[in-house]
């Protein structure tokens, strides 16, 4: 990720990446989950919280991650491939078992304060993707224009989903279950598969295979 030219293509590369990462895709299945029992304030009440746990740890992650790579003497290579490996294990969950976890739960209620932030806020919201992304761009940042470009996109993708789920009563009624099944197992392929680019593009980055240039 090369942050030192600040162009359109970097823009949109980036807004991708961020939507794939803290977008409400994948938090979308396991809100409604979690939050199913719930009345609709409560669920909207849980939905602005979970965005906004989300983003502060985005900001904190982007802040601090040249920070924390430094002092735990990793690289931006060895992040990529960890995330690569929980972001495939989340995503063969995902195209495995869509609807699993509703079998198993035993019907009583969580604290809406607690799931709020784990699981919904992270892993879900800000899944590996995002983590990985923030925090290897926080060790390409050159200038303040780039360090700006990745706190707007960020604040750009956490406005998107504030919008989503502090209206997810009206969203879900909207959904179909049955699209709802189908498109989780899509995704998760699409995810599988981004998994697999994100394992690539680390191991090039540590110099353990050579990655063509297109």
């Amino acid at each position: 990720m090369d942050l030192s030219i600040i162009d359109a293509n970097v823009a949109l590369t980036l807004l991708l990446l961020l939507l794939i990462g803290m977008g409400p895709k994948i938090a979308l299945v396991p809100f409604l989950e979690k939050t199913r029992h719930f009345d609709a304030e409560t669920q909207r009440a849980v939905g602005r919280r979970m965005v906004i746990t989300a983003v502060v740890t985005a900001i904190v992650l982007f802040a601090t991650g040249a920070l924390l790579m430094r002092l735990l003497h990793i690289t931006g290579g060895a992040v990529a491939v960890g995330g690569a490996i929980i972001l495939a294990i989340l995503a063969i969950n995902m195209v495995s078992g869509p609807g699993k976890k509703v079998e198993v739960e035993t019907g009583v209620q969580e604290d809406p304060k607690h799931i709020a932030v784990y699981p919904l806020a992270v892993p879900y919201l800000l899944n590996p993707v995002g983590m990985t992304i923030l925090i290897v761009a926080s060790g390409e940042v050159v200038s303040i224009a780039s360090a700006a470009l990745v706190l707007g996109l960020i604040l750009l993708v956490g406005a998107f989903d504030y919008l989503v789920f502090a209206n997810i009563d009206k969203v879900s009624k909207r959904l179909n279950p049955t699209g709802l099944v189908i498109s989780e197992v899509v995704f998760g392929i699409l995810l599988t598969a981004v998994a697999v680019q994100l394992m690539v593009f680390g191991l090039g980055l540590l110099g353990i295979i050579a990655v063509a240039k297109h």
